[in-house]
């Protein structure tokens, strides 16, 4: 297990994208290590906005950044919108780093996504993978947004000298994701349609894709361990190291939901990418393992949301 490198105790912490999914999880997992985090949700800065980020950062002089703010989507957002996902997560990216580099923040982790490999990328795919074929067309303006957040990382340490890193995690679910049935992620979006429906589901594709899904709780501890722990330079994999075809993910999913329609699936619709498996072997030699099970975490993330829906009605 690797020795602390930048233990976050009594530093200043801020972050970006507070109040997505992945910001609200390490935002609890900083609050339980007593971390001071400041708080910029969006309708206070807007990350787009160069000038507004620049003069924010430089105001409260984080000592470390997790940067998890994003414009995020499933298959049917990103190949409708890619102007959009391409344009602003490049201004995000952009803004907040050179922004950091300015402020003199000294520690930045900036987080990507699995998407940024090749589509047929040999499997599971290391770090090694990136840049080495082409990527999958229905996110492509993504991937090659948060390769550039990777790369200007990359850039600013060999250039200025600066410690940003970057983190590229496997699919994520939990509290406060997306649940939207045409432009959610896969689980959100999935769970959305079987508790709406009446007597069957229809899902994208033909099922057969395999897909590694992490909890959302279990990627923020990974993060905090990297900030911590991580003295290397390239980016890092974080996943669960187990995938499941989407028809089993159906098949959880009806338990857990307790649907007992007919499920269809139409291979109209895209797959996307075959297979998408990272080796997270980096991760796990700082020490770190994810702790909670799939159907362990459906269950969690169905409870969370039927709490939510409760109180509407309330």
């Amino acid at each position: 297990m690797a020795d602390s490198f930048f233990p976050l105790d009594g530093k200043i912490v801020w972050v970006a994208g507070e109040t997505g999914m992945v910001g609200r999880a390490i935002t609890r997992a900083l609050n339980v290590r007593g971390v001071r985090v400041l708080s910029a949700p969006h309708r206070v800065l807007d990350l787009t906005d160069q000038a507004a980020t620049f003069e924010w950062i430089e105001r409260y002089r984080p000592d470390a950044v997790f940067m998890a703010a994003a414009k995020v989507g499933g298959i049917g957002a990103n190949s409708s919108y890619p102007a959009d996902f391409i344009r602003d997560n490049l201004a995000i990216a952009q803004n907040v780093i050179e922004g950091a580099h300015r402020a003199d923040v000294q520690r930045l982790l900036f987080l990507g996504s699995s998407c940024i490999y090749p589509k047929m990328a040999a499997q599971p795919m290391d770090e090694a993978a990136l840049m080495s074929g082409p990527l999958e067309p229905t996110n492509e303006a993504y991937a090659i947004a948060k390769i550039a957040g990777l790369k200007m990382c990359e850039f600013y340490s060999k250039q200025f000298g600066r410690d940003y890193i970057s983190a590229m995690p496997t699919n994520l679910y939990g509290p406060y994701d997306r649940f939207d049935a045409d432009n959610g992620h896969v689980i959100p979006s999935m769970m959305l349609k079987f508790l709406q429906a009446q007597d069957h589901v229809t899902l994208w594709g033909t099922g057969a894709p395999l897909r590694e899904f992490l909890h959302v709780d279990d990627l923020a501890n990974a993060l905090v361990c990297m900030m911590e722990k991580y003295n290397g330079t390239g980016h890092v994999n974080i996943g669960s190291g187990e995938e499941v075809s989407i028809k089993q993910l159906a098949a959880m999913m009806q338990k857990v939901t307790g649907f007992t329609g007919k499920v269809v699936f139409d291979d109209s619709k895209p797959d996307g990418s075959p297979r998408k498996l990272l080796d997270s072997s980096k991760m796990r030699a700082l020490g770190w393992k994810p702790s909670i099970a799939l159907e362990e975490g459906l269950a969690q993330t169905h409870a969370w949301y039927n709490q939510g829906e409760m109180r509407k009605r309330a």
